[in-house]
This record gives structure tokens, sequence and C-alpha cells, in this order.
């Protein structure tokens, strides 16, 4: 994704909007990925299409889309289709439609840059290492306050839920896409243990910075060290009742994440 001037501000803080219908984003989504299928699968194939070309820049903004005929015809589905994929896009801020103007990409400030379906096609390619940065900045101000209030609020269910996915996370490993699944679930335990429903309603977008973070750290290579101990020490602190550790362990683990993917983009 080009960087063309940094996050949204109270727009990106707002609820994601709702992800596209059926899972047809996996592991890693591809732009060039074959549009077919049928009903809602067909309009959100298109819509991981022309979003992964977004985030790309093969569509900068202020870049108009192709006509609706002519984009149609050269996909080979129905015009429905490619109208409601491109509702998919204007309810995530990435287009706006206008009669006689086309469909024209908005610039970036109006993206909803959280929402886990912007991450994923963002994370389709080489995102900008502004973007990146920008993530873990809004993780190092959100999960070590979140850390400190589970510590002081957690119940014996969260600790429970946090144990289980740092167990998963040995067993599997972070190579794995059940590991990754059990690290979103211990970050989204700890968001629940703070019993603050305004802080969990990030948990959705927390958790694909988590895992397309993770992921994209291990395409050129294998993961360059161990993070399972650093998720560990936070849960140790949270268990203990220490806020104060808490806040210093999710700390360290965010900034040893943005290390690790700063390495990797180098590479």
């Amino acid at each position: 994704m080009r960087s063309t001037g940094g996050m949204s501000a109270p727009d990106d803080l707002a609820p994601p909007s709702p992800p596209l219908p059926d899972p047809l984003l996996p592991e890693t989504p591809s732009a060039s990925r074959s549009v077919r299928g049928t009903g809602r699968r067909l309009y959100g194939a298109i819509a991981n299409k022309l979003g992964t070309a977004i985030m790309s820049g093969e569509y900068p903004p202020g870049a108009v889309l192709p006509a609706e005929i002519a984009f149609s015809g050269e996909l080979g589905v129905s015009r429905g289709a490619y109208r409601e994929a491109m509702q998919v896009l204007i309810a995530k801020g990435l287009v706006e439609s206008r009669p006689k103007a086309g469909t024209r990409v908005l610039q970036q400030d109006r993206w909803n840059l959280l929402d886990p379906d912007v991450l994923a096609w963002a994370f389709a390619g080489n995102p900008d290492i502004a973007y990146v940065r920008s993530l873990f900045e809004l993780r190092a101000i959100v999960e070590p306050a979140a850390a400190r209030l589970a510590a002081e609020r957690r119940t014996r269910d969260d600790l429970r839920a946090m144990k289980d996915a740092l167990a998963a996370m040995r067993r599997h490993t972070l190579a794995t896409d059940q590991g990754r699944a059990a690290d979103r679930d211990f970050h989204h335990a700890i968001l629940r243990a703070t019993q603050n429903g305004a802080l969990l309603t990030l948990s959705a977008s927390i958790g694909a910075a988590v895992g397309w973070t993770t992921q994209f750290k291990q395409r050129a290579r294998a993961l360059p060290r161990n993070p399972v101990p650093d998720h560990v020490r936070v849960y140790d602190m949270i268990a203990a009742g220490d806020v104060d550790g808490a806040g210093e362990a999710m700390r360290l683990l965010v900034d040893l994440a943005l290390d690790d993917t700063k390495s990797a983009m180098v590479e």
C-alpha cells in the first residue's frame, strides 16, 4: 500500500465495517485470483480483487475505476455483482460513486484502515512501512493499557482462555494457521478481560493486525525468534495481578514484534 500521509484520525477508531460474506480471504489473498462464483461469493471476490488493487497502489487515490459495463465485461461477471462489490468498497471508505463522475478512489484519510478486510488487502502485497508502523503505534497505545486493566479485572474464565490460547500457540507454533488463530485468541482474551466494551470493539482490528503482520514476517524466511515467551510473560503478569508488569510486558511484546516486522520488510 502506498502512503499518502498517514492514518485517519477519528474515523479509523470507529468499529470496522462488516466483513465480506463467506470466507473469501484465506491466509494469503491474491489480486490475481480468478473472479468466479455465484451470488454473495462472487461480489465478495470482485471486492477482494479491487480492494487489493487499491491498497497496492494500482488504483491510487483520485483514480477513477473502469466503467461498470467495461469492467464487468472484462471480469465476466454481471453488472449487479459489480455494483454490490462497489457497495462493499464504499462501506469501507475506499471509493465513492457519483452519477456521471464514475467511481473514484478516495484519499487514504477516508479509508477504514482498521477494517479486517482492508488489512488483508494491504498485506496481500507489500504494505507501506508507514502503514505498518502506524498499526504498531496503535497497538502500542491500546494493548499495554488493556493489559494493565486485564491485570486488575481478569476472571478465572479470562485466565483460562489466555492459558488455552498459549497452549495452542506452543502446540501449533505461529508458522501455522492454527497457531496464528490462537495468537489472535490470546489478544482477544486480554481485551475481553478489561471488561471495557469500547476496547472490545477493537478486537477484530487488533486481531487482524496481529495475524497479518505475523504471517507477513514469515514470507521470506522463518520467524527470527520464538515470540511465544513474550506472550507468556504478559500472561504471567496478568495472572499475578501485576498492573505495571503487565503493561510493560505487553509494551515489550509489541516493540519486539515491530522490530521483527521491519526486519522482514528490509529483506
